[in-house]
């Protein structure tokens, strides 16, 4: 009676870690920010490879920095609290009693969940917010619409709706050096003393470009960007990406999402990787794998 093979598994564990060696030591010592989001968030075994994914980063030697959002959820707790929104141009205006909805939510609910996660991996997380150590500071934000009858464009105000206009990294600088992990909520200060509640994307971009981030993912509901032929593109470059919004290959929500990227290459990321979050253990398969696993956008060579 033959035996079975009980070598054939460890093997090939060994033979996966031995080739995710020189990808640990590329990024050994650097900061990768992921932004969180979308399905995976709402999702326990998702969250639960998250965790793992982000516990092995630290315990690899990167730097990993999770910023998160919380649309869905935000939405749920203003029905819960019989709080009716207000649209503008299909984007929710924030006021007084939103936002303290939107704080509470945010820094406090989802972030601490997030913090759970990680934690019960054996990492060490940290829940922040814009507000903590001066880290951001907020501007109001101004939006133009264009009205479909008359097509004229006109500023909206969205109540308590932010830009980061400056991020001061010292916080982050003296966590990057110790074995916490910043899980950090888009809630900033204004100098006006208000809070702004702020886009998760745009709050990513700011916090990866002020540390110069070696990698910022953003986990979406997609696989990446795709092309004509709607088959993942690998990589592109920012004139690449800009062109394919020209034209029309990139578009409807994929076009903001793209335009982020690379406004966070001009903060200083060296790259930025649109991948699907839906996918167990993305941000490993992106960061410590040959092929990775979304679409990598980069600067331009000079």
């Amino acid at each position: 009676m033959a035996h079975p093979d009980t070598t054939a598994q460890p093997a090939t564990e060994a033979a996966i870690l031995a080739a995710a060696l020189p990808y640990m030591q590329r990024y050994a010592g650097k900061t990768v920010v992921v932004k969180y989001g979308g399905h995976a968030m709402g999702d326990t075994e998702l969250g639960t490879a998250f965790a793992q994914d982000i516990a092995l980063l630290k315990q690899s030697g990167v730097n990993p920095v999770v910023v998160h959002g919380g649309g869905p959820q935000i939405g749920a707790m203003l029905d819960r609290m019989g709080i009716e929104s207000t649209f503008e141009g299909g984007l929710r205006v924030t006021d007084e009693k939103t936002v303290e909805i939107v704080e509470m939510v945010l820094a406090g609910s989802i972030n601490k969940q997030i913090v759970a996660l990680i934690n019960a991996q054996g990492a060490w997380a940290i829940g922040l917010c814009g507000k903590d150590g001066n880290l951001v500071f907020a501007e109001k934000a101004r939006r133009t619409i264009r009205d479909e009858d008359s097509n004229i464009e006109r500023i909206v105000d969205l109540g308590f709706v932010g830009e980061p206009a400056r991020v001061d990294r010292t916080l982050l600088d003296q966590l990057a050096t110790s074995e916490m992990i910043p899980v950090i909520a888009p809630v900033a200060p204004g100098r006006d003393g208000h809070t702004y509640n702020i886009n998760a994307d745009t709050f990513a971009g700011a916090i990866a470009g002020a540390v110069s981030a070696q990698r910022l993912l953003f986990l979406t509901d997609v696989p990446g960007v795709l092309g004509a032929n709607g088959e993942l593109i690998k990589q592109l470059t920012v004139s690449e990406a800009r062109g394919l919004i020209g034209d029309g290959t990139i578009s409807g929500g994929m076009i903001p999402k793209v335009e982020t990227c690379i406004a966070a290459l001009t903060r200083g990321v060296k790259g930025v990787v649109i991948l699907n979050g839906k996918v167990p253990h993305a941000v490993l398969l992106e960061i410590f794998t040959e092929h990775g696993a979304g679409t990598l956008i980069v600067h331009d060579p000079v």
